[in-house]
């Protein structure tokens, strides 16, 4: 029997009951295991009869984590894993039933211990079209030319727990966001391989919140920032840095001047000017931008 932790960490979202029952559908391979554990991130247990109701039929591990901090929720879920894989999602994601199947299909194919799958953004009809049409929300690796991955994410992952050897997910990034990227290229740099599985789909309802091009740019910006930081731990020199993402971001700025007449166009170029000019600030020394609180 080969068992898997799925690890979800909540903060006062409601649709966390969706996504637990979207894990109640898994259907899995014979002969594998799922225990799905919930951090909740409140100061108060405030999910905790949510996430029970709604996990009934599961085998769940509720935990309590405060401090408003996703890292702390993240690394709770470390500490309460015992099974030889983990997998994260988010709490506002939904899970077809071969979800997790793909992700364990493509680690025992590749022999990868990290394998990453996509999020499929899902834009209501209230939402303006060009968000639909640039889909600036769903969310892919960055596969380089020789087809490496060197950076991963928590809202779609399974990786093996044996690789970790004490890792954590930085506190100090968890109220900033780039928690993941940080965790996920460490285990890059230390050699483990990261694979994707595009058949592992989850999909996520994008909020009105976050469907506006303010929410946008200050996500890349802070992506960038956290990209500078992981660069230069790697050992990239700064100069070197800060005049590649100098030189992207006038690119992206003059294809925004050039695509003005397209809304998703000039959008799309703009915000990913803005994450190298995330880039360029943290170099400068420019502090990482707080986005949850």
């Amino acid at each position: 029997m080969f068992a898997i932790d799925v690890a979800l960490c909540t903060y006062r979202r409601p649709g966390v009951a969706a996504t637990l029952q979207s894990l109640a559908a898994q259907v899995l391979p014979t002969g594998v295991s799922m225990r799905v554990i919930v951090a909740d991130n409140d100061d108060e247990p405030s999910a905790r009869e949510r996430v029970l109701a709604a996990g009934a039929g599961l085998t769940l591990h509720y935990v309590h984590a405060p401090a408003r901090n996703i890292s702390v929720a993240r690394n709770a879920c470390l500490e309460a894993a015992t099974a030889p894989a983990i997998a994260f999602l988010d709490d506002d994601e939904v899970a077809p039933p071969t979800w997790l199947r793909a992700l364990l299909t493509t680690m025992e194919q590749t022999g990868a211990p990290i394998v990453l799958g996509p999020v499929r953004a899902q834009y209501g009809d209230d939402l303006p079209a060009w968000l639909k049409a640039a889909d600036l929300h769903s969310t892919r690796p960055a596969i380089r030319r020789d087809g490496t991955i060197d950076t991963g994410y928590s809202c779609n992952v399974l990786f093996r727990r044996d690789i970790l050897n004490g890792l954590r997910f930085d506190p100090a990034r968890g109220v900033t966001g780039g928690e993941d990227d940080a965790f996920f290229s460490q285990l890059y740099r230390r050699g483990h391989r990261i694979a994707f599985a595009a058949d592992a789909m989850l999909e996520e309802v994008v909020p009105p919140h976050r469907a506006q091009l303010r929410w946008l740019l200050r996500r890349a910006f802070r992506n960038g920032q956290t990209y500078a930081s992981i660069r230069l731990a790697a050992g990239d020199w700064r100069i070197a840095l800060a005049t590649r993402a100098g030189a992207k971001g006038a690119t992206c700025g003059a294809a925004a001047a050039a695509n003005v007449w397209s809304g998703p166009r000039w959008r799309r170029a703009l915000v990913r000017g803005a994450l190298h000019a995330g880039t360029v600030a943290r170099v400068l020394g420019k502090r990482d931008l707080r986005l949850y609180s």
